[in-house]
């Protein structure tokens, strides 16, 4: 795959959308793409865990988490499970934590800041569901193209030229 740079991609493909630019880089990828994966839930991060712990097959996981700030939805134990089992990377509606770790890791992370306290495990939350959040609705198997300058969604996998 050519390099991911979502400026050029915007250019290539003027129908892809644009996420609002609310989210952070976390990830020891700062570039990365993948079909889409979704989750919601709300400060219980119990399906995230749960996901993540599947085989990724190079999918990114996109996590409506309600946009809270109360508590982080990713840590460092979860997201090396999440390299382990071939994921691409995560953006998270929400807070993740451990930070220092996960700019190690060979993951994409963007989300919206970050939070040192965990969630709760109630086993609530819904997946494989379309999620709205930062301007746009996400669906399953739609495309995500992330990296320093922003996040876009297309509606299959595009081609890039290097």
């Amino acid at each position: 795959m050519a390099p991911i740079v979502t400026p050029d991609i915007c250019d290539a493909h003027p129908d892809v959308v644009v996420l609002d630019p609310i989210f952070v880089n976390y990830g020891g990828i700062d570039a990365f793409a993948g079909p889409i994966r979704t989750i919601k839930c709300f400060e219980d991060n119990s399906l995230v865990k749960q996901a993540l712990a599947e085989t990724g097959a190079g999918a990114v996981l996109v996590v409506d988490a309600g946009g809270s700030h109360r508590c982080a939805m990713l840590g460092d134990m979860i997201a090396k499970q999440a390299v382990e089992n071939g994921w691409a990377g995560v953006i998270m509606y929400g807070c993740v934590r451990d930070v220092d770790i996960l700019a190690e890791l060979e993951l994409g992370v963007q989300a919206l800041g970050n939070h040192p306290r965990k969630s709760e495990k109630r086993n609530e939350g819904q997946r494989d569901i379309p999620v709205t959040f930062a301007g746009a609705t996400l669906t399953p198997g739609q495309w995500i193209y992330a990296d320093n300058n922003g996040i876009v969604l297309a509606q299959h996998e595009l081609t890039l030229s290097t």
